[in-house]
């Protein structure tokens, strides 16, 4: 049985694949996906609306982890750079999340981010 720290790397790996499919299915059906300082998303297709405004236009996805561990109590904490290539062009998200999971799925994730950095950078790429 895979721990919850192995199952959040497969997903990130399925992320970079840009499987939509193997995204959604790591989710439970009323998973929270919180891309703070945006508004939560609840259920999978509340969750891929926010996760298409980026991975219907890119052309290749790299997420490194800098660091990550799961706590005591279950929950996943990654340090990533998330990098999406648009036009041609890399753009970067630094980003910490914290997973929570419950049989194997991701229950509630919070992804902290620079909201105006990556703004910025999506404004230099589609002007």
């Amino acid at each position: 049985m895979m721990s919850n720290q192995e199952i959040i790397l497969a997903f990130i790996a399925t992320i970079c694949r840009n499987d939509k499919d193997g995204i959604l299915a790591a989710f439970s059906e009323d998973a929270i996906f919180h891309n703070i300082p945006m508004e939560p998303a609840q259920g999978h297709e509340a969750i891929w609306e926010v996760f298409a405004m980026i991975h219907d236009i890119c052309g290749d996805i790299k997420w490194e982890v800098h660091n990550i561990t799961e706590g005591t109590d279950g929950k996943v904490y990654t340090e990533r750079s998330d990098f999406y290539q648009v036009h041609g062009k890399w753009i970067e998200f630094k980003c910490m999340g914290i997973f929570e999971m419950s049989d194997g799925k991701i229950t509630h994730w919070r992804d902290y981010f620079d909201l105006q950095q990556g703004s910025s950078q999506m404004d230099v790429i589609l002007s």
